[in-house]
């Protein structure tokens, strides 16, 4: 599904920052845009920074359950610093947090929670409905093999060995350290 993604852009608070930069919404069903100016309102501007696609995966249904029955389902954005005109390049759309999360752990990349909208969820959970099968645990269970019998590691039994592999080597009298 395409998500236009809504980004927000207001002065910095510090002398350090002069604009601060936010995913604010997405439009799903968005068509095309780049950086395309929506509204202004005092110093604050937000655009329709692009449009991604959102892609489901049947593998990943477990982490959108996740994300939908929290307090507030999420879309997760993945913004980069743009090397071209743009402020930000958008790079990915998910539902996925266990996604968001691993983008957010390389600290390369900017990562938004944006609120999702109901029509959003409704689709979002009709894939996990279709889609969704638990996982059943099973527990391991120990091997009773004794592995305590045999000797391992004692070197090569190829070759034969003159002394005890296990003593500790002689010392030699006269030596300085």
């Amino acid at each position: 599904m395409p998500l236009g993604i809504v980004v927000r852009r207001m002065p910095g608070v510090t002398r350090w920052a002069a604009h601060v930069w936010k995913a604010v919404a997405v439009l799903p069903g968005a068509g095309e845009a780049h950086w395309k100016e929506m509204r202004r309102d005092g110093d604050a501007i937000e655009y329709h920074a692009g449009t991604l696609t959102l892609e489901l995966f049947r593998t990943d249904t477990e982490a959108y359950l996740q994300g939908i029955t929290s307090r507030t389902p999420s879309i997760y954005v993945v913004m980069r610093e743009a090397e071209d005109d743009a402020p930000l390049d958008m790079l990915l759309a998910t539902a996925s947090p266990y996604e968001a999360q691993d983008y957010a752990d390389t600290g390369e990349e900017l990562v938004e929670k944006v609120p999702m909208p109901e029509g959003l969820v409704a689709w979002i959970r009709e894939f996990i409905e279709r889609h969704h099968e638990d996982e059943v645990f099973v527990k391991r269970r120990r091997n009773k093999a004794r592995v305590d019998l045999k000797e391992e590691g004692i070197g090569d039994a190829r070759i034969r060995q003159t002394s005890d592999v296990y003593r500790a080597p002689a010392s030699k009298k006269g030596a300085l350290h």
